[in-house]
């Protein structure tokens, strides 16, 4: 199992390696820092302005290639450049992760295994009451756009505080005014966390609960769960040991790929709850043709989608045995 994880380890950092290149290569190629300068200023001094870039490795004077020796250079020293405004992205990568990581990681792991328990559940109880309640709920979370779900909570937290006399919610930045010992200020961040949390982990819901569904549903005629059943096994016990064992494994590679995609992409949850995180940063590095930001945020995907896609093959090679025997 050890060489099979190394193995599959080794390919992935390879693949991040090359992703990360391709990305230097269109960032560098098609953001324009000087596209930042007023050139219908007739005194602006350009060749103080291209000295400039060239200390940050932006030019457009100096060879795409040469350009990406130096940066790769810095790189493996684990310095990811300055942005044309000449701020480290280094500091601002360190800033925004964190961020990122306290709004996102709770909300995504509670939502995806709230939804694979519901999408077993409701697999077993296909066209019942319940089971079209669920994929009614599901199909109408999905169909909404991130935004209106938003909106939606905000107001729905303010009616809340309202009525019951008490700031219940709190969803503008990361943290607000508070006095007193340590207690304060962390409930105050968990009174920030909760509504964004629950905004992301409804979407994770909708979507592993439909996904989980229709795997458990290929899973329940199956032979090795109707020969469970034969052999003793309750109805109960056969599927969530043998059915829900073998749904689970295309759910732990798609849990790969959401990793990435949720940590980038949540930029309107952070938008609309005041949170500084990555996907704001993203944008911003997009707008402000920051080609050392764009790419540094490109590579943070790429190691959470091979940290996602590692961990998958650890679960797929704890659920399947043929795996471990190949």
């Amino acid at each position: 199992m050890a060489r099979y994880l190394l193995k599959r380890t080794l390919n992935y950092v390879i693949l991040l390696f090359v992703a990360v290149t391709i990305v230097y290569f269109l960032a560098a190629s098609q953001l324009n820092p000087l596209a930042l300068q007023d050139i219908t200023n007739p005194n602006r001094d350009w060749d103080s302005i291209y000295s400039a870039l060239a200390d940050k490795n932006l030019s457009p004077r100096t060879p795409l290639i040469e350009r990406y020796w130096t940066w790769l250079r810095d790189v493996i020293r684990w310095d990811w450049g300055v942005s044309p405004s000449g701020g480290s992205v280094n500091e601002a990568i360190s800033a925004k992760v964190w961020v990122s990581v306290r709004l996102v990681t709770v909300g995504f792991v509670v939502g995806a295994v709230v939804g694979v328990i519901v999408g077993a559940w409701t697999a077993t109880r296909q066209y019942k009451a319940s089971d079209r309640a669920v994929t009614l709920g599901s199909l109408v979370v999905l169909s909404t756009p991130v935004p209106v779900i938003a909106v939606v909570l905000q107001i729905s937290a303010i009616w809340i505080n309202r009525k019951t006399g008490w700031n219940l919610f709190e969803f503008t930045g990361e943290t607000g005014r508070h006095s007193g010992t340590w207690i304060s200020p962390f409930l105050d961040r968990l009174q920030h966390l909760l509504l964004p949390t629950i905004g992301l982990a409804l979407t994770q819901i909708a979507f592993f609960s439909r996904y989980q569904r229709n795997l458990m549903l290929d899973t329940l005629g199956a032979d090795y769960v109707r020969t469970a059943q034969a052999k003793g096994l309750s109805r109960r016990r056969a599927v969530f040991k043998h059915g829900l064992r073998t749904a689970l494994i295309p759910t732990g590679t798609l849990f790969a790929f959401q990793v990435a995609t949720i940590f980038v992409g949540a930029t309107f949850t952070e938008t609309l709850f005041g949170w500084h995180g990555m996907g704001e940063y993203f944008i911003q590095s997009l707008l402000n043709q920051d080609v050392h930001g764009t790419v540094a945020v490109a590579a943070f995907s790429g190691v959470c989608v091979m940290v996602g896609a590692i961990a998958s093959e650890l679960f797929v090679v704890v659920l399947d045995p043929r795996v471990r025997v190949s």
